[in-house]
């Protein structure tokens, strides 16, 4: 019986320790319409940093896809993701590169699994978006990771509105 209880003690101080991988995480991104005679899609970059600003992970990054070669070129005027990790990143990432998306709501989703070996705890979530002939913004979104919740922000010019959703 002894044996037993210290048994389900190590397994339940084990789990504690593990990360926490069945919830999925929903980062909403809206780019707003803009009203200026030359119009060009953003190139947009989602990614997780620790509150130290360190990147975890690159969730998204929305760019010129056809032309590889030109969208990667311009790819770091995405400042701050392309120095926190962004540079070091094999483009075309399957399940992270993608074409840039119009003005509107886009959602990315991303399945507990793929994020199995985060443990839970604070995190920032950043998305940057940078326009040719227009500017850069960043917004920075801090929320917590293991457990349900939700955390909004919106940006003034080159984003607006922008939530991070973790369920369970």
């Amino acid at each position: 019986m002894r044996k037993l209880t210290l048994a389900a003690t190590a397994a339940v101080a084990g789990a504690a320790a593990t990360p926490a991988f069945a919830a999925d995480l929903t980062v909403s991104v809206e780019i707003p319409r803009l009203s200026v005679a030359a119009y060009h899609r953003p190139y947009v970059a989602v990614w997780i940093e620790r509150p130290d600003n360190t990147a975890v992970r690159t969730l998204a990054v929305w760019y010129e896809v056809a032309n590889t070669a030109e969208g990667k070129d311009w790819l770091k005027d995405m400042r701050t993701w392309w120095r926190r990790g962004g540079r070091s990143l094999a483009l075309p990432a399957d399940g992270v590169s993608s074409a840039t998306k119009a003005p509107g709501r886009h959602t990315v989703t991303v399945r507990g699994a793929r994020l199995s070996n985060l443990p839970a705890g604070d995190y920032v979530m950043v998305v940057e978006a940078a326009r040719e002939l227009g500017g850069r913004e960043s917004v920075r979104i801090p929320f917590r990771w293991g457990a349900p919740n939700t955390a909004r922000a919106a940006g003034s010019n080159e984003l607006g509105a922008v939530s991070v959703t973790v369920t369970r």
